[in-house]
């Protein structure tokens, strides 16, 4: 099967998400963005999925993307986690960028937890920041364009508090449990592969962007359509100057990615015991 896949139906994996939670009912979910894939180091006794083994799941293309579903468990509270998430980018439509989000609202998750890597654009940002995010502006095609999948959720969902204002206080009190600083901001989301110019940078600052990354806000979309609770964090693994524009390199934000993951998995954990 070709990784380029056009159909956004959720029908081939359904049955499997659904035979899957008959034995094991997750309560939260996890999607895991570049360089932070060690966080599914958290789970304890893991069954490990490829997605190449899921019915209709096309497999993820991109470096620091693995493409495994790991079901366990972390601070006693049942969760899947996936290892590798499918961009706009890659060449998948925006409806199959959120098979996982929609595999796990499948499973009965009710509560989504979402990590990414992204560019630091805002104000006092610096290298291994973690923000928190409150709210997003979004470039990439929305997922939900299309026939509406009934079995999930409206047709047209309200994004307003997208990003559950009680997670975010959970994370806040989790962070200051643990002696983190957490930054929070707005996210901008775009289709890459490119990085962003000078003069897009100061666009996306002028219309109130923090971060700018390319993935999450489908995801989110996805999520709250299904009517889950959202948190979604970034890793502010470069800063994007544009008075003083220095080229990104992805090997550095995997690298950065690593550097940071203890603190966002120790984060992490303590808003799934939260949750």
């Amino acid at each position: 099967m070709s990784y380029i896949i056009k159909s956004g139906d959720c029908a081939p994996f359904i049955d499997f998400a659904m035979e899957r939670a008959a034995e094991f009912v997750p309560e939260a979910g996890v999607v895991l963005g570049s360089g932070l894939g060690s966080l599914s180091e958290l789970v304890e006794s893991p069954v490990t999925i490829p997605y190449s083994a899921i019915p209709g799941f096309p497999t993820p293309t991109v470096e620091g993307h693995s493409g495994n579903m790991i079901l366990g468990t972390i601070k006693g509270r049942r969760v899947v986690m996936m290892n590798g998430r499918f961009h706009f980018y890659e060449g998948y439509p925006a409806a199959v960028t959120v098979f996982p989000v929609r595999l796990m609202a499948a499973m009965g998750v009710r509560t989504l937890l979402l990590s990414n890597a992204a560019g630091g654009i805002g104000e006092g940002l610096s290298v291994g920041d973690i923000m928190v995010i409150k709210d997003h502006i979004s470039f990439i095609p929305n997922p939900l364009i299309g026939p509406n999948e009934e079995r999930l959720g409206v047709r047209f969902p309200s994004m307003v508090d997208a990003y559950s204002p009680r997670l975010r206080k959970a994370a806040s009190e989790a962070a200051d449990g643990l002696g983190l600083e957490l930054r929070e901001g707005v996210y901008v989301a775009v289709t890459g592969p490119s990085y962003e110019t000078p003069a897009e940078v100061r666009f996306y600052r002028s219309i109130g962007g923090d971060a700018v990354g390319m993935s999450t806000a489908t995801e989110v979309i996805a999520a709250r359509h299904a009517g889950m609770e959202v948190m979604a964090a970034s890793l502010i693994t470069n800063i994007n100057d544009p008075d003083n524009p220095t080229p990104p390199d992805h090997s550095e934000v995997l690298e950065a990615g690593r550097r940071a993951t203890a603190k966002m998995a120790s984060l992490f954990a303590e808003v799934i015991k939260r949750a």
